[in-house]
């Protein structure tokens, strides 16, 4: 898996454009959710999503929607995904 190269913390944009295969695509999904600014530049929160790793995203993703601790989730590198311990 291509993103697999992204893991750690400070690749967010770099992440996102290997997931979805263009860097243009990611920058414009990432100005549509607020975490870049219109001319490019990391919001608070974007600036706190690229901060986190892979997995604390997927977790905290994961969390967020269920309204449990993030301590009840564990991380699936292949996938990307969090679920139940």
């Amino acid at each position: 898996m291509e993103t697999q190269a992204h893991m750690g913390r400070n690749s967010l944009i770099d992440r996102l454009a290997a997931q979805v295969g263009s860097k243009s695509f990611a920058i414009a999904l990432l100005k549509k959710r607020g975490d870049l600014t219109p001319s490019g530049e990391l919001t608070a929160e974007g600036m706190q999503r690229n901060r986190m790793t892979a997995e604390e995203r997927a977790i905290d993703r994961a969390s967020k929607e269920s309204g449990r601790p993030a301590s009840d989730y564990t991380y699936d590198p292949t996938t990307n995904r969090a679920t139940l311990k």
